[in-house]
């Protein structure tokens, strides 16, 4: 049995993948060809924001997006400590100050009620993270921001192709970062990540700083990274583009299953108001004895994963922070218990009813 079948997702799409690639490998445009501009006006007309960025990954959508803000050393940036490294990472490598806030215990999204209080001058940003494949509570954060005249950027690496009342991951936000890690809801063959936003003036500095800072060739207006996503990867993009709605409304469907099955078992996700989640991981919480009953699905022939077993102020680089067992008791106890069960679109019933007898047998 496999955590995520990308196997058969790809014998659907081969042809036209093949097809793709060839003419690249024929063309020669490995760097920048047309298949990037043309994934770039696809997803942001997917996501109905006036740009898309591409870049290498979403981790460097994220460096991306604090660099064109105009942060400096010792700002400080608010988000959520159950997240993966990557959203702590980019804060530490441009010297910004993280701000952890606590989450909310069903969504284990970032708690917008606790936002203000940890707001101060240095303030630069806040950064929600929609994880496990469902957006946070936007319209709350959002409030709060314009409140204090500070920019949101949506760490949305899990959540691409969600609804967060009637609007696309992505576009809820000034920023919306997306990653396309193959494992994604929508990933590449490799890594790859998207930017989004309505400004103008962030978009263009944005494609500036990826491209090492050019505004033209060889003219330098910028310190940028070098952050092109690959054509190829553009090109498996598109491909995949062509199955994605279908394969959203099939992730809904499996994860809804899921939960019929299992929500008088374990805890199961719960799906907000008005919102709704691709299930880039379908996760449900062990109260006690996590890795026994991983280790007991093991024996059993069914995979399962854990994310996110430590949160980042635990992390050992964050220690000089100065954090404390009990400072954001929600994402430490979660991280205790969550575990994630087999999840992709073409996941059958028969498979999937296999992980849910599994999961009671294991209990």
């Amino acid at each position: 049995m496999q955590f995520i079948d990308l196997q058969h997702q790809y014998k659907i799409i081969e042809q036209n993948i093949t097809s793709r690639l060839k003419d690249i490998m024929e063309n020669t445009r490995f760097i920048m060809g047309v298949e990037v501009q043309e994934i770039e006006e696809k997803l942001s007309a997917y996501t109905q924001t006036k740009y898309g960025i591409a870049c290498a990954s979403g981790t460097d959508g994220l460096q991306i997006a604090l660099m064109a803000l105009g942060l400096e050393a010792g700002d400080e940036v608010i988000t959520t400590p159950f997240t993966f490294f990557a959203t702590g990472e980019v804060l530490a490598l441009l010297q910004l100050k993280p701000v952890f806030v606590d989450i909310e215990q069903d969504s284990y999204n970032i708690n917008p009620a606790l936002i203000e209080a940890k707001i101060t001058k240095r303030t630069k940003a806040i950064m929600p993270v929609s994880l496990y494949g469902q957006c946070a509570n936007m319209d709350a954060i959002n409030a709060t921001a314009a409140k204090y005249g500070i920019p949101v950027i949506e760490d949305a690496a899990q959540s691409f192709g969600a609804e967060y009342k009637g609007k696309k991951s992505c576009g809820v936000s000034t920023i919306g970062v997306t990653s396309f890690f193959p494992s994604k809801p929508l990933g590449c063959y490799g890594d790859g990540g998207m930017i989004f936003t309505d400004d103008e003036k962030l978009a263009t500095d944005m494609k500036i700083i990826r491209n090492h800072g050019q505004e033209r060739r060889y003219y330098h207006t910028k310190i940028g990274i070098n952050s092109r996503l690959d054509t190829m990867q553009a090109a498996i993009l598109l491909a995949k583009m062509e199955i994605f709605p279908d394969e959203v409304q099939k992730r809904g469907e499996i994860g809804a299953r899921y939960t019929e099955r299992l929500k008088n078992i374990v805890k199961t996700p719960v799906v907000q108001e008005n919102q709704t989640h691709v299930y880039a991981q379908y996760t449900i919480e062990i109260e006690s004895g996590r890795d026994e009953f991983c280790k007991k699905m093991q024996d059993k022939g069914v995979p399962t994963a854990v994310h996110y077993p430590v949160p980042l102020h635990f992390q050992p680089v964050f220690k000089d922070l100065g954090f404390k067992a009990g400072d954001f008791p929600i994402a430490e106890a979660v991280s205790g218990k969550v575990v994630s069960l087999p999840m992709h679109p073409y996941l059958n019933k028969e498979i999937q009813d296999e992980v849910i007898e599994k999961v009671k047998e294991c209990l």
